[in-house]
């Protein structure tokens, strides 16, 4: 059983920076996606086990970074200049099939979610 253990959401007032870990047993490609209430999952950044790419929605170009440590079987999201919008569940996800990197279904397994609230 593949277990994906987050932390680090929490509220922060806009213009300000969050880190979302989530440790994962073994190695995947990694994705990071986000659910507002009352909307889709929707993609936010992905890295790539086989080339090492990594992968941003438009949205959170510049100012999020996904990025993993190996030793610690940990892959991060930091979020920076944070704006109201970015409120949201987010999710972790890691797959080892084949697959699209902004798609949710190309995703074998999840984090629970942690909560990002951006104040105004």
């Amino acid at each position: 059983q593949v277990q994906l253990v987050e932390s680090g959401g929490g509220l922060v007032q806009a213009g300000g920076s969050l880190r979302l870990s989530c440790t994962v047993s073994g190695r995947y490609t990694m994705g990071w996606f986000r659910q507002a209430p009352g909307k889709e999952r929707e993609f936010v950044a992905s890295f790539s086990l086989s080339s090492g790419n990594t992968y941003y929605t438009d949205s959170v170009k510049g100012r999020f970074t996904i990025s993993r440590d190996n030793a610690k079987n940990t892959v991060y999201l930091q979020m920076n200049s944070l704006k109201p919008e970015d409120t949201a569940v987010y999710y972790c996800a890691a797959r080892r099939k084949i697959g699209t990197y902004y798609d949710p279904r190309s995703y074998e397994y999840w984090g629970q979610g942690t909560q990002v609230t951006v104040s105004s």
